[in-house]
């Protein structure tokens, strides 16, 4: 809705939220943004003796020199080793503008293999630095370097960058904000401060060992122990008094400006993988307000942490220039006493942890700017070239092992995940080489359309068997010819049992058309071609569906997953696999000297 024209008259303050689910952040005053149309460099590597990776920034003739190590961190009334970026938990922030190319080498002195993702970015011709480990490239070895190169064509806005191969995505992880080309403004008056959020998860067990035990075991994994904002879970929690991230912001500065096609909302619905800029109207009493997390989580039978998380908005009437806002120091917070709790916070009302009405009611009123602004022209793809009908959830492997321990999945099977009931597998070369150098036997190309069996998907197995659950196996890929216009419907299915899916696309961002619950029935689905999302994420609905449409311009192979871990750990994923075009500026370019070998 548009704001009402008083709104702009009235003595207030507005500020800026970055907010990432899953990743992690930083802030800046918009005064403070880098110079658009410029080559950013960034190094990380390390001393051999620790485990580390390290990132050097080279923004015009500025050298930062920043680093990823292990180190420990005290929280929960427990001190652990992670893997982190700088000594800094969350990691450090990456400012650009549109069309700055950006280019970051990586050298691993950690003992585990890693690569980096750059999440949401489009990698226009670039797809050899899109990051996920086995798909465009093979992973970043200990004491290896890789030298990663993009440029932000046409992107504006709030991404983030994290490890993609197995789980370290917890720790391994920061911020990548889009600021407009110089000259250009975000389609309201500048905001007076920004602040980044970044929401996520913490776990005491060490992460490495979580994914070991739960891959060994067939079961699921435990839940976290804390819910987290910026690094720190808020007072509620053992041990947390003061581990709690505070934001000051001015009350009583006037900005004069108008958002166009907003939502005013106190609550604010995020998948895993997904971002929003929020406005928020500094307008009330001086004194400290909460902002609090909570989960979502409609599936049955699953354990999860339903706690909440809280950081502090603190009004001001004077705030000093606004560098980055704190991050968790680790050996700083290893020095902390651990203290018994002895403040307690009045909660603020927020939606049950299984309220998938309100989730869906949020979601219906999320839309893109008005078609007509320059910002954000719509695009919707109305011809379609390809529809695919993907059928995604959870399944069950029989298991063979006489140990108990290792079936410790439903009914003593081991839990599997995947796509068309086909179970991606993690191939032993990198999907793009094997593309790019014609390499036989480690992909196919029949990734199905739809699924072998149309069924109940919302409400039942396919044979209407509770243990018949077992999906093939395999690394196929679907290929898409170059500009295609693509439409992909996505069906949860309660082969399992249904649950809310993150599904994440690399390469491209998508026009998310229209959710709901139980099946998709192209009869009755509303969609939207007016003023669709425009997103490279989507939550699909637990026990529902959701219609995307995307043009395929972009040549190369593109990692399509769940953004949960371990359902990617399962099989819940797939790659997309785009034909060249005609020229130059349609066809995958070769790869870069550095590429790495499995």
């Amino acid at each position: 809705m548009d704001m009402p024209k008083n709104k702009t008259q009235k003595s207030c303050c507005r500020f800026f939220l970055f907010l990432l689910f899953f990743l992690f952040i930083n802030g800046a005053v918009l005064e403070a943004w880098p110079k658009g149309s410029v080559t950013r460099c960034y190094e990380l590597k390390g001393p051999r003796s620790q485990y580390q990776l390290f990132i050097l920034f080279f923004k015009l003739k500025i050298l930062l020199n920043e680093q990823v190590q292990t180190a420990s961190i005290a929280k929960l009334c427990k001190t652990s080793t992670v893997v982190n970026v700088n000594g800094m938990y969350p990691g450090p922030k990456i400012s650009a503008r549109e069309d700055d190319r950006v280019v970051v080498k990586v050298t691993n002195r950690t003992p585990y293999n890693t690569s980096i993702h750059w999440h949401g970015v489009r990698q226009r011709l670039t797809c050899w630095s899109d990051g996920p480990a086995y798909i465009t490239q093979c992973p970043i070895q200990s004491g290896q370097s890789f030298k990663y190169r993009f440029t932000l064509l046409n992107q504006r806005g709030t991404l983030f960058w994290h490890a993609h191969i197995s789980w370290p995505r917890a720790t391994v992880h920061g911020p990548l904000i889009i600021y407009p080309k110089q000259g250009v403004s975000y389609p309201f008056e500048p905001p007076f401060e920004e602040h980044v959020i970044v929401l996520g998860e913490y776990w005491l067990r060490d992460i490495q060992d979580l994914e070991r035990h739960v891959k060994e075991s067939g079961g699921g994994p435990p839940s976290s122990d804390a819910y987290i904002l910026n690094g720190r879970p808020g007072p509620l929690h053992n041990c947390s008094r003061d581990d709690v991230y505070t934001v000051s912001v001015t009350k009583g500065k006037k900005n004069g400006w108008r958002v166009h096609k907003t939502l005013q909302h106190l609550v604010l619905m995020l998948t895993p993988g997904q971002t929003y800029n929020v406005l928020i109207e500094a307008d009330q009493p001086i004194g400290k307000y909460y902002m609090a997390m909570a989960p979502y989580m409609p599936a049955k039978n699953v354990p999860f942490l339903n706690k909440t998380s809280y950081a502090i908005l603190n009004y001001v009437t004077h705030t000093k220039s606004i560098a980055s806002p704190p991050t968790v120091e680790v050996d700083k917070l290893a020095r902390k006493s651990c203290s018994r709790r002895s403040m307690i916070l009045h909660e603020p009302i927020l939606p049950n942890a299984n309220d998938t009405e309100s989730v869906q009611a949020f979601a219906d009123q999320v839309k893109s700017l008005y078609p007509n602004q320059h910002w954000s022209p719509i695009d919707v793809p109305l011809k379609i070239d390809k529809s695919l009908f993907f059928a995604i959830g959870l399944n069950v492997f029989s298991c063979n092992s006489s140990d108990a321990d290792r079936c410790q999945g439903p009914n003593g099977g081991i839990f599997a995940a995947s796509v068309n009931n086909i179970t991606f597998r993690r191939p032993r070369v990198s999907l793009l080489n094997a593309y790019y150098n014609n390499l036989e036997g480690y992909y196919s190309t029949d990734f199905p359309d739809k699924p072998e069996k149309m069924y109940d998907f919302a409400n039942e197995a396919p044979n209407n068997i509770g243990v018949d659950t077992q999906p093939a196996i395999g690394t196929r890929v679907s290929v898409l010819e170059y500009g295609w216009a693509v439409q992909v419907i996505f069906q949860d299915t309660g082969t399992v049992g249904t649950e809310n899916h993150p599904i994440h696309l690399h390469g491209f961002s998508f026009y998310l058309l229209g959710k709901g619950l139980g099946n998709f029935n192209s009869s009755t689905a509303v969609l939207n071609f007016y003023d669709p999302p425009y997103r490279n994420t989507v939550g699909v609905p637990v026990g529902g569906w959701a219609v995307i449409r995307f043009r395929a311009d972009n040549p190369g192979v593109w990692f399509m997953h769940c953004h949960q871990d371990v359902h990617t750990t399962w099989g819940l994923s797939m790659a997309f696999l785009v034909k060249n075009g005609k020229g130059k500026m349609q066809t995958l370019p070769p790869p870069p000297p550095d590429l790495l070998p499995c």
